[in-house]
């Protein structure tokens, strides 16, 4: 190889690892900067989930972890779980969760923008789509297109369940009530008010006996 491509070879490698390293130190600003809490922005993320949420309130998880833990820091994995749990015991399991959340990071102002921001683009949408959802499944390729969102949203749901659950089972009690929970979910199928109150229950004796 002549010394003209060994140099030309040279230049573009540095070029490449200079890219990268830039990538790689801008991902790293971007997931970990802590962006100050604004009710605007509380506001508008929420109407942004709320405008492109699909398939499932729980595919909201993924939206929460993404943006309020990873990318701004408003919440830990520990305040999301937490968020998580108390939604569970109240109507509309996962949608109040983002209640709860607006009060987590905005007090009650938060909570109220925070209920109204995921609400409202479901009753826009709910009304403009409802007469035409009918064709849009008559269509083999908008039949098909909703099909892959539905894929998706499991995926995303998938994904966030590893991840809360990296975070919540941690020894071999928490694995222990997990496996209960899944046993019980697979087999006699309570209301899941039931099992959140069990394992409020065993938490409580677990920490008393230790």
């Amino acid at each position: 190889m002549t010394a003209s491509r060994l140099r030309q070879r040279d230049i573009i490698t540095g070029a490449i690892a200079t890219i990268a390293g830039s990538a790689a130190a801008f991902a790293q600003t971007v997931v970990t900067a802590n962006v100050p809490v604004t009710l605007t922005r509380l506001t508008l993320f929420f109407l942004k989930v709320g405008s492109v949420l699909f398939g499932s309130g729980y595919v909201l998880l993924a939206f929460l972890r993404a943006d309020l833990i990873d990318r701004w820091a408003w919440l830990t994995e520990q305040q999301l779980i937490d968020a998580v749990t108390i939604g569970q015991v109240t109507p509309g399991p996962v949608f109040t969760t983002a209640t709860f959340i607006g009060y987590l990071v905005a007090g009650w102002a938060g909570a109220a923008l925070a209920t109204i921001g995921i609400f409202a683009p479901g009753f826009f949408f709910v009304a403009m789509s409802r007469p035409v959802i009918p064709r849009l499944r008559d269509s083999a390729i908008t039949s098909a297109l909703l099909d892959g969102l539905v894929v998706a949203s499991l995926g995303l749901m998938a994904a966030v369940t590893w991840h809360l659950g990296r975070s919540a089972i941690i020894d071999i009690p928490t694995t222990g009530l997990a496996a209960a929970a899944l046993v019980l979910l697979n087999t006699i199928r309570p209301n899941s008010t039931w099992l959140v109150v069990g394992g409020a229950v065993a938490g409580w004796l677990l920490q008393r006996g230790a």
